[in-house]
């Protein structure tokens, strides 16, 4: 398939562009490089051993998509392109449901003018909310906590809504985790603009110098060791669910699906930090502070029906999540490079 890839020069994007191109599909990208440097795409196509097509877009712009659509013939879209800062999205609420739901809306209206029917959504497992049960599965009923994911759980609304209006499209919801981890070389990797929201890219940081320390939000919860608990999955692990669900969607019957992406293996904080200072063989240095208002204790994605449908399980474990992200860090200790 031709796949078009919105936020491809970013986090996920990249790696996801990478497994692409391996499966043997082609791939353009579509980026305005807000959250992203454009020095990705040499090193995307260092590793791809071949060019990448790439298109510096607005995707907010529906004249400019409509004339990206016009230009290409896409057999199916991955639609990565979003703001994504929690904290952020809280303090400027109004840029993330402009901005993240604009660029869904101008990518589908152009996918259906120009025949377009195969669509992969990255979506979170911030839509579980606040439920209470620990093991989130893709029956539970869909909430947000903050702007961010209500966006998430809005799109996922409309997009529902358009499978059952035009059962034409083949449409799949993944719900994912926490994605950590580098590809195996070292060459791309996980490079948060400003201070970094989630702990992986901190505590990398920690390691290489860059932050003082890291700040433990809480040690007092009903956990293993009192830290908070989440579900970290290897973006490597990702990016091939990505490419199994566009594969699976491209046979199936079925207009909509979702699946949860995720390990299945609960993990605590601390033993990120444990597991980081073994890989990295350097002390990680933090304090313990304040809950933050809001985090829950504990929860982990329960990923037996992609297991199951899509042939798909995450196969690294955390201490291959922290050696890869170690080696794209000490590597790249400021990131990718500006220009």
């Amino acid at each position: 398939m031709h796949v078009l890839v919105t936020g491809g020069a970013g986090y996920i994007g990249s790696h996801t562009v990478l497994q692409l191109l391996t499966a043997g599909h082609d791939v353009t990208i579509a980026d305005d490089f807000s959250n992203a440097k454009p020095t990705v795409l040499p090193r995307l196509e260092e590793l791809a051993d071949r060019p990448i097509k790439l298109h510096r877009i607005d995707l907010t712009d529906q004249a400019a998509t409509d004339a990206l659509f016009a230009a290409e013939e896409f057999d199916a879209v991955i639609h990565f392109a979003g703001f994504k800062a929690v904290g952020e999205s809280v303090a400027k609420p109004l840029s993330y449901y402009q901005n993240n739901l604009d660029t869904t809306f101008s990518v589908l209206r152009a996918m259906d003018a120009h025949g377009v029917r195969r669509f992969v959504f990255s979506s979170s497992a911030t839509v579980y909310g606040e439920n209470p049960v620990l093991e989130r599965t893709e029956d539970m009923p869909t909430s947000a906590t903050n702007p961010y994911g209500w966006t998430k759980v809005m799109v996922e609304q409309v997009l529902r809504d358009l499978a059952i209006a035009d059962d034409s499209w083949r449409i799949a919801l993944l719900r994912y985790f926490n994605p950590v981890g580098a590809h195996v070389s070292g060459r791309i990797g996980e490079d948060p603009s400003g201070l970094p929201n989630n702990l992986m890219p901190f505590v990398a940081q920690v390691a290489v110098g860059r932050r003082d320390k890291l700040s433990v939000f809480g040690d007092d919860y009903d956990t293993v060791d009192g830290t908070g608990v989440r579900d970290y999955i290897h973006v490597e692990d990702l990016a091939a669910g990505h490419v199994a669900a566009l594969e699976k969607i491209d046979v199936s019957d079925e207009p909509l699906a979702v699946w949860n992406l995720g390990s299945g293996e609960p993990v605590s904080v601390l033993q990120v930090v444990q597991a980081f200072a073994r890989a990295s063989e350097r002390e990680i240095p933090y304090e313990v502070v304040p809950r933050r208002p809001g985090d829950l204790p504990a929860y982990w994605a329960d990923p037996s029906k992609a297991n199951r449908e899509l042939g798909w399980k995450a196969t690294r474990d955390i201490d291959d999540m922290c050696a890869d992200t170690w080696r794209w860090q000490s590597q790249n200790p400021q990131g990718y490079p500006d220009a």
